[in-house]
């Protein structure tokens, strides 16, 4: 393949990435405007009531928004996690939140494994990727600072899957990570939305 071939190719991929970004925090903004003309973000009837007549199609959308913001990053992790427990409350919201998380984090590991430093540095920026490159070449372990990190609620997770597959950590031993202490930060931010929703907004 010639250097005009690739370049046409590297081109192709930056411009889709783009388009999705873009869509992203587009239908974001837009389901936030349209929750707030609705009144889900103020009663917990007219959301219980919007939820049952969108049927099981809710769920399988925010799903696919909790995958689609791990491998973009354009909504922080934290406030869809938190929209989960807001939506479908604590429990269905927290399976939907890990099915999601999950399947985003696998998606992740394996894109950085097959695309290298060019698609990971596109989606996390210059300066992100070489902050935690810096940090790697200090010789850190990073299978065990990856454990720790998945484990606490406000570690960046997406960035990390990205490095666990550059760095070609065991998928087996990525996967138990993801897989057993994923649900703990899940966990606390159940419990921290659900105490939000409940002191602040459904009084």
């Amino acid at each position: 393949m010639s250097m005009e071939s690739k370049s046409v190719k590297t081109l192709g991929k930056n411009n889709f990435i783009n388009l999705l970004m873009i869509f992203g925090m587009v239908s974001a903004l837009f389901i936030v405007i349209r929750g707030y003309q609705l009144g889900l973000f103020t009663s917990q009837e007219r959301l219980n009531l919007f939820i049952g007549e969108v049927g099981i199609l809710g769920p399988v959308i925010f799903i696919l928004l909790q995958i689609v913001q791990v491998v973009i990053p354009v909504i922080p992790g934290g406030i869809t996690s938190i929209a989960g427990v807001f939506i479908f409350g604590p429990l269905w919201g927290t399976v939907y939140n890990y099915l999601g998380i999950v399947t985003g984090s696998f998606i992740n590991y394996f894109l950085a494994r097959y695309y290298g430093r060019g698609l990971v540095k596109k989606l996390i920026g210059e300066k992100r990727m070489k902050d935690y490159t810096k940090y790697l070449a200090k010789g850190n372990n990073f299978d065990g600072f990856f454990a720790l990190a998945i484990f606490l609620p406000v570690a960046p997770d997406d960035i990390l899957c990205l490095f666990a597959g550059l760095m070609n950590m065991n998928f087996v031993r990525f996967a138990l990570v993801i897989l057993f202490l994923k649900p703990w930060s899940l966990l606390a931010y159940t419990l921290g939305g659900n105490y939000f929703l409940k002191s602040f907004l459904w009084r």
